[in-house]
């Protein structure tokens, strides 16, 4: 993982409207910019320490999830992340769809004025749905080749976007001198205890945003050839980057309020362009984040579903046909009503935070603190063997056991999510109340990595997994020595020439033999 790979992965419409949602519950930007950044830090840490697992052992996040959680108890880890995958493999079309919108009326504007045949309350318009589907069937053949051979895409994306963005910042300054109202409020519009909820909320919220990478930045990192001590580099970067493409929104956002005399902030993107006079610079505007989005999709959304799918059905599911089941699943989760007001997207990345951050906290101290960073890289694909099957006796019932859950990670995760529930159970439905049960929900994801830790290293402590504490860690290199024989994977090429030297391949190998 590289730089290039964070500026293009961070260039999206959902980052450029981080902090739109906060300033529209009443907080200033300064403090919306200052919670990007604390938010990024705070991830970057996990998204380090749990990418360095990938990149020293070369493996995707389902399995390496089967090292703290067994091999049957990492299906709660996968399945939870898959389905937060979609949404955002889902979201990222909604955003690119508007693009195609927009770019589809800088050619043709009468296709702007398409007689809506869809009810207001969806969220979405018909030619707002076609977009929609333009772009989703563009993406498709994408989704059909093998990543590597997508690296040109996500090169010119991390050239040609960078540069339409900043072209955006320089024109929102030189049309709006001062930036506009945003930056002319100097105080938030609330107070006392509603702010403190307010500032956790959102921080939430932007932590939400990455849970995912949090848990599943190993299924980049596996393809890393360099050194794991680069994973530092995140944490200084990437509140960098996140923090500056932030403040490019709101800076533009701002702007167009003000030059094009609205009532309200433009702070999606695509309608700001969308009042842009010159068709040109429409359709280009436009383009730049319909490109944003299909990289999103393709790099991290589809590829991580994907992993999980192969993971959850090895026998039918492949890469391929995993990317391609997410694009399909992604129509069944009506996208456009999660985005249809800043609080719906808000409450929506709050509600899968909860999830995540007992998950990354489970993965992350149980490499580094537990087992001392020693994994066994070839037990992880060996179902029946013992290092990871969290062999345990069932209370009560003599001569009875259970194998392939590690119940110190489902009950440490139990810990982390329970607090948070009354407040997901208003949120889905506002009738239920909760009272001041919605508060551990406002702030989830802190809460529940903090719990889950403290959980997890307790029972870990008072009931340490013995078989899992290994002398020394086994790294892939070694299961391809040409005198070394392991279950499931026979050597007999004598004289060595069909020794695979690659890291990746080997790994690749490995996979299919056992």
């Amino acid at each position: 993982m590289s730089l290039a790979y964070w500026i293009s992965d961070a260039l999206h419409a959902a980052t450029w409207q981080f902090a739109s949602g906060m300033i529209a519950v009443g907080l200033t930007y300064r403090e919306a910019l200052g919670i990007v950044a604390l938010s990024f830090f705070i991830i970057s840490l996990v998204i380090a320490a749990n990418g360095t697992v990938g990149a020293i052992y070369h493996v995707p996040f389902p399995v390496i999830a089967r090292a703290s959680w067994g091999f049957w108890g990492s299906y709660i880890a996968i399945i939870s992340r898959v389905i937060l995958a979609i949404f955002w493999f889902a979201i990222q079309n909604v955003n690119g769809g508007n693009a195609v919108r927009v770019m589809i009326g800088a050619i043709w504007p009468s296709f702007l004025d398409l007689p809506n045949a869809i009810p207001e309350s969806q969220g979405i318009t018909t030619a707002g749905m076609v977009g929609y589907l333009i772009f989703w069937s563009i993406q498709v053949p994408f989704l059909c080749m093998h990543p590597n051979k997508l690296r040109w895409l996500f090169t010119v994306k991390s050239i040609l976007v960078p540069i339409a963005w900043i072209a955006i910042l320089i024109w929102s300054f030189v049309t709006v001198q001062g930036g506009g109202e945003v930056f002319a409020t100097q105080a938030p519009t609330v107070s006392g205890s509603k702010y403190s909820w307010l500032f956790l909320a959102n921080m939430t919220s932007v932590l939400g945003n990455y849970a995912t990478l949090s848990v599943s930045m190993s299924d980049f990192t596996r393809y890393s050839r360099v050194s794991p001590q680069w994973q530092l580099l995140y944490i200084p970067m990437l509140p960098i980057v996140f923090t500056f493409f932030s403040f490019i929104g709101i800076a533009a956002s701002s702007a167009g309020q003000v030059h094009y005399n609205l009532s309200s902030i433009p702070w999606d993107p695509t309608v700001l362009i969308s009042y842009w006079s010159n068709r040109a610079c429409r359709f280009f505007g436009a383009a730049s984040f319909a490109l944003a989005s299909l990289g999103v999709n393709i790099s991290a959304n589809s590829l991580s579903a994907a992993n999980d799918f192969t993971a959850l059905a090895p026998r039918y599911i492949n890469i391929r046909r995993g990317q391609i089941l997410c694009a399909l699943l992604s129509w069944c989760l009506v996208p456009w009503k999660i985005l249809e007001s800043a609080s719906n997207f808000l409450s929506f990345m709050s509600a899968y935070a909860i999830f995540l951050g007992p998950i990354a906290a489970i993965m992350m101290f149980d490499y580094w603190v537990v087992n001392r960073r020693r994994y066994d890289c070839l037990a992880l694909y060996q179902p029946h063997n013992p290092t990871y099957r969290y062999t345990f006796a069932i209370p009560g019932l003599s001569r009875k056991s259970m194998s392939g859950t590690n119940w110190r990670a489902v009950l440490s995760f139990i810990v982390g999510v329970a607090p948070s529930l009354p407040g997901l159970a208003n949120t889905v439905n506002s009738h239920i109340d909760v009272g001041v049960g919605i508060h551990p929900y406002e702030f989830g994801w802190l809460l529940g990595f903090v719990a889950t830790s403290i959980a997890y290293l307790s029972l870990s402590w008072l009931f340490p997994a013995q078989e899992t504490r290994i002398d020394r860690a086994v790294l892939p290199d070694e299961i391809y020595d040409r005198d070394m024989l392991v279950e499931g994977i026979e050597t007999d090429d004598a004289d060595g020439k069909d020794v695979v030297l690659d890291t990746q391949d080997k790994h690749m190998d490995m996979e299919k033999a056992v």
